[in-house]
């Protein structure tokens, strides 16, 4: 497998992360049954695991890593408060309020880690 199909395939996982958190965080705020489904206790986690799997294939294969270089520092401490605020916003928030607060703060925490994949600029 090339370095481009590994990107391809984080970037397509990255995608796909934001696409279920997101779709999870809006059912979040309905109460809605659908978060109890089997898959969406499944999938996200499959996921997840493929997007962090290619991101250490990337960095070893490039040469490139945390606490060397700058950005991706970075993206690794704001992928850490991106679980962290997830987590608060779809299971351990104890109010609607601070769920919700969490799940826009895991957004702009999101936004920040493509912008800073895209510029490579922290």
């Amino acid at each position: 497998m090339s370095y481009l199909a590994v990107k391809h395939l984080h970037i397509t996982c990255a995608a796909l992360s934001f696409l279920l958190f997101f779709l999870r965080g809006i059912w979040m705020l309905q109460a809605s049954p659908l978060l109890q489904q089997r898959w969406v206790k499944i999938v996200p986690h499959v996921v997840d695991t493929l997007l962090l799997a290619s991101a250490l294939v990337m960095v070893f294969w490039s040469a490139q890593y945390p606490f060397v270089e700058a950005w991706l520092t970075a993206k690794l401490i704001a992928l850490i408060a991106y679980i962290i605020l997830g987590t608060i916003a779809l299971k351990r928030g104890k109010t609607k309020a601070v769920r919700l607060s969490a799940f826009l703060a895991a957004l702009a925490v999101f936004a920040y880690i493509v912008k800073v994949a895209l510029t490579r600029q922290p």
